[in-house]
């Protein structure tokens, strides 16, 4: 708050009192003239002279205390959290009953974010309950569809298994969600190769990858990160995942490569997942990592959740990796995972 500002509020609360004051002073040197004897004017102009002055002293250090108590109240505006501890002491009934007020309303705000809170890991704890124990009847089925295929189920047996997948994977978002907010707390960093990871989730997509009809491919490079490995496994399959469903015709390629995105085989920093798939419109691409944005071809597809970018963003910043896209409609789509190699 600037000095300026604090004068000019001072004088505009004060101009009632200063005016009363002067007024007062007329009015004793209007009745001394007309009542005072001879010379009781000009000895009164003394005691005019020290009633200014004591009138001074008074307005500067009253002037000093305010200004003092503006610039507390200026900084408790700044200052995050609690408040009503940092505000300057009441000088009187009024600003006491101001503090009480900013008291009640902070425990008003305190007590609504205890209940959020706790409704929050209410609903957060019943999804992590409901998603284990829908793996449950998700396992016996991929039993039952074993016995089935064994016996000769055809296309009919395939496509059951593609859909079982699917919601195993879905169920498996969901749970990614729910424990997005406690990811810190589940982190076990160590270094390991990522090729290894990725030739983990190609196998686990191979279901897909076989009913697609895509040709595939994945290219030797060495990259060695430190990093956790579940959670880098959930976002290179989430990205596979949006490369199968996006990609009609062509193929999917996974090869190493510089930071331009370039194919570049040795030791690299950076991966790059590839497809021929339908890409991204030019003005989606700069919204494609916010929660829910599911942009033209999500709008087209209409199974779109906006929600698979957004977790990649959100892990990969936490595991400090960075996440890059470059997309151009109908000319498919490159993601560049860059890893860190030292923590």
């Amino acid at each position: 708050m600037a000095n300026r500002e604090i004068v000019k509020a001072y004088i505009k609360e004060h101009i009632p009192y200063a005016a009363l004051y002067i007024l007062s002073i007329l009015i004793l040197f209007f009745l001394a003239g007309l009542y005072a004897y001879e010379d009781a004017i000009a000895n009164m102009s003394y005691g005019l002279v020290l009633a200014f002055a004591l009138a001074g002293v008074c307005t500067a250090y009253d002037f000093v205390c305010y200004r003092k108590k503006c610039l507390k109240l200026a900084e408790t505006v700044l200052k995050e959290g609690a408040r009503e501890s940092s505000l300057p002491e009441a000088d009187n009934l009024k600003e006491a009953i101001y503090r009480q007020i900013v008291s009640a309303g902070e425990e008003d705000v305190r007590r609504a974010v205890t209940e959020y809170d706790e409704k929050k890991q209410d609903m957060a704890d019943y999804y992590t309950m409901w998603i284990h124990q829908i793996k449950t009847p998700i396992a016996a089925m991929h039993l039952l569809l074993e016995d089935v295929q064994e016996t000769g189920a055809g296309p009919v047996g395939k496509q059951a298994a593609e859909e079982l997948f699917k919601i195993e994977q879905y169920a498996e978002m969901a749970l990614c969600y729910a424990r997005l907010d406690s990811l810190s707390s589940d982190l076990a960093f160590k270094k390991i190769e990522i090729h290894e990871v990725v030739k983990q989730a190609v196998r686990k997509y191979a279901v897909l990858f076989i009913g697609s009809g895509l040709s595939f491919s994945l290219e030797d490079f060495s990259l060695k990160a430190v990093t956790d490995e579940k959670w880098i496994s959930f976002v290179i399959e989430q990205i596979l995942s949006n490369a199968i469903k996006y990609t009609k015709e062509g193929g999917i390629s996974i090869y190493g490569a510089d930071e331009r995105g370039e194919r570049k085989t040795g030791t690299v920093m950076y991966m790059v997942i590839e497809d021929t798939g339908i890409g991204i419109r030019r003005e989606d691409l700069p919204r494609i990592f916010e929660r829910g944005f599911t942009g033209y071809n999500g709008r087209m597809d209409k199974k779109s959740t906006g929600i698979g970018l957004y977790l990649c963003s959100q892990i990969m910043g936490r595991l400090n990796h960075t996440i890059m896209v470059k997309s151009r409609e109908k000319e498919g789509t490159k993601i560049l995972l860059g890893f860190c190699q030292e923590m």
